[in-house]
């Protein structure tokens, strides 16, 4: 399953992470790839720095606020976020995340997180590709608009071939390690909150809350 959410980053919270980007360093990204992932990743993604970690604070905070993130993710842990530009003729062949990241400590990827900082009239080509069971799907948001999906999918970036793309990533460690288990506390989630929404704190709201809190405690490992 993966979530694309909407105005993840308002207007404001948007133009100062462009702005920024514009006064950072940038390294090539193969620097950090898996073994197996170096070969095909041509990008630039901007070194650490002072300036780099404010923003880094700035994407995680907007994540940890977005309601339609926790209930999708259960988030335990999330990476640093990467800052990634990508220009004309560079791109991000076909792989898969690494299981296991190391930050300050380690960290087991069950979800990736895609931050779109650049508009899709900005740049051509870029599309981020999931394979799925069912074919493939491109994906081209609006800038401030995110996307999340399982950390197991091969995917991909298409080239650029004008213009530019900046995104912000990150991979998240989540409370419920099953992607299934997941996605039916996502589907209880969303039907308790439309129960409240038409009749507040019902009976029938109370017995979906009981079953989502149960399957939690029953699936929920740190």
């Amino acid at each position: 399953m993966f979530i694309c959410i909407n105005n993840l980053l308002n207007s404001a919270q948007l133009s100062t992470l462009r702005e920024g980007l514009t006064s950072v360093s940038f390294e090539e990204g193969g620097k950090t790839a898996g073994w197996h992932a170096r070969e095909v990743k041509n990008n630039y993604q901007a070194s650490p720095s002072v300036a780099v970690r404010q923003m880094q604070r700035h994407i995680r905070q907007a994540l940890a606020d977005n309601a339609l993130f926790n209930s999708v993710a259960y988030p335990a842990d999330m990476m640093p976020v990467v800052f990634s530009r990508t220009g004309a003729g560079e791109g991000y062949g076909r792989h898969v995340d690494d299981a296991v990241m190391r930050a300050e400590g380690l960290l087991r990827s069950d979800l990736s997180v895609t931050v779109f900082l650049s508009g899709p009239d900005e740049y051509q080509g870029g599309e981020l590709v999931i394979e799925n069971a069912s074919g493939e799907e491109g994906i081209k948001l609006e800038a401030g608009s995110a996307v999340v999906y399982p950390s197991t999918t091969l995917h991909r970036v298409e080239d650029v071939t004008s213009g530019q793309r900046l995104v912000a990533l990150t991979w998240v460690e989540s409370l419920i390690r099953d992607d299934a288990a997941r996605e039916i506390l996502f589907d209880l989630d969303q039907a308790r909150r439309s129960i409240f929404a038409d009749e507040g704190k019902s009976p029938r709201f109370d017995l979906v809350s009981k079953s989502h809190a149960n399957l939690m405690r029953r699936w929920a490992k740190r």
